[in-house]
């Protein structure tokens, strides 16, 4: 029976439905824990980081990564513009824990459906190399300072939450770095990259970004660098040779099945 599971799971429509499946079961695990996440201990603010950086940055960041036989989907613009009107619904609803989740897999499928309009590589790596000096002039002097500072209330609804241990309070990442994320994530898939090693350094950047605001006792920092870093570092002699191949004009995207 084992060897027969094993055997159906090894085409790619049942490997694609099995991961969507667990992305599922990852979110409302992550809607439980925004839920209930106040009611446990309070562990302070080192363990606090800990807890965001070591498991809730991880496990959210899977969701995108096992959501990945989506971006190849023709029909993904209509699937994400549904993810986005049940995170609304989802609000109106006042499901904080399954908005939050909501969120995620609207963000993560914009992502996705990003990467569809880049054609070739060379487009990526213009977007990974431009991408950080908006997010820090607009997290510095842009309408990120804007919103944060003065908006705090229309941040927090947008923003995705990681809810920590015992206090009614949370870390956010803002909506354009759960779609950045997903959209190198997507972009080293589509292109034969390394998507694994993109994840993990993505990830770990994102997670170093954090602590550094704690440690410098920062209200925040801007994660789009550390999400171009992660892309870029891990894949950097794959881009390289798919940037000098003459004729080429970098890496083109292979055509949709």
């Amino acid at each position: 029976m084992v060897g027969r599971v094993a055997a159906v799971l090894r085409t790619p429509a049942a490997a694609a439905r099995a991961s969507v499946v667990l992305a599922a079961a990852l979110l409302v695990a992550l809607a439980a824990w925004d839920a209930f996440a106040g009611h446990l201990p309070d562990v302070g603010g080192r363990w606090d980081i800990l807890v965001v950086a070591a498991v809730l940055f991880p496990a959210t960041f899977l969701v995108p990564w096992l959501l990945l036989p989506l971006s190849t989907a023709r029909g993904l613009p209509v699937l994400t513009l549904a993810a986005g009107a049940v995170a609304v619904l989802v609000d109106l609803a006042g499901l904080e824990g399954g908005f939050n989740s909501a969120k995620i897999v609207a963000f993560t499928l914009l992502g996705f459906w990003f990467v569809q309009m880049l054609e070739a590589l060379t487009w990526v790596v213009l977007v990974a190399a431009a991408i950080p000096w908006v997010d820090i002039a607009s997290v510095y002097q842009g309408p990120t300072k804007v919103v944060v500072e003065e908006k705090p209330g229309l941040f927090e609804r947008i923003a995705v939450s990681f809810s920590v241990p015992g206090e009614d309070a949370a870390a956010r990442l803002g909506p354009p770095d759960v779609i950045f994320f997903a959209l190198f994530l997507a972009a080293a898939r589509r292109f034969e990259l390394r998507v694994g090693a993109t994840w993990i350094a993505m990830t770990a950047f994102l997670s170093a970004t954090l602590g550094l605001t704690y440690a410098f006792d920062l209200n925040g920092l801007p994660a789009l660098p550390a999400l171009s870093l992660g892309f870029v570092l891990p894949n950097a002699d794959l881009l390289w040779s798919a940037l000098t191949t003459k004729g080429r004009g970098g890496r083109r995207a292979p055509r949709q099945p």
